[in-house]
């Protein structure tokens, strides 16, 4: 077990603020397992040492995360894209939670079930289902709803729209 180890995180990072470059390289290949891309900056040794450490005392990538980096690394001919990570945004609404949209004057509301989504009382297992009834043509849901940003439909971010409102804003 090397000093590095041993050291509370705080100490950790410090000591790593204060290693030479020739400590980086050796610490790099202690935590990867192999030795770092030839040209590396101490800045970026430093940095991608800093988030290791800090990502074991926090517990690590979440799952969907570290199967993306490897699927990416087995080689497979589809690239991963933030849209394997980032999860679809209907899929992180919450029952009770109230969707409003206005269209052509009128204000729809519905709300999300655990297992589908309900608008005039009816029951609907997509948000795209609704658009449809609203517009009468065919809709991205979460999309009409503004579930999906500019810069999401781009791959960019992930952000949940001022029209989310959870049930206690509503009433």
């Amino acid at each position: 077990m090397t000093d590095i180890q041993k050291a509370s995180k705080d100490d950790q990072l410090f000591e790593l603020e204060q290693m030479s470059r020739e400590k980086l390289l050796l610490e790099w290949e202690r935590v990867n397992g192999s030795k770092p891309p030839k040209y590396t900056s101490s800045v970026f040794l430093r940095q991608a040492l800093a988030f290791e450490l800090q990502s074991a005392a926090h517990g690590g990538l979440p799952a969907r995360f570290r199967r993306v980096l490897k699927q990416s690394l087995a080689g497979r001919d589809r690239v991963a894209s933030t849209a394997d990570v980032v999860p679809h945004p209907a899929a992180v609404l919450s029952p009770g939670i109230k969707l409003v949209r206005e269209w052509n004057g009128k204000t729809y509301q519905v709300e999300v079930l655990g297992d589908g989504f309900r608008m005039d009382g009816k029951p609907y297992t997509s948000l795209s289902a609704i658009a449809k009834r609203i517009t009468g043509v065919k809709w991205s849901g979460p999309r009409f709803f503004g579930l999906v940003s500019k810069a999401q439909r781009s791959n960019l971010s992930a952000e949940l729209p001022n029209e989310v409102m959870s049930r206690e804003a509503m009433l």
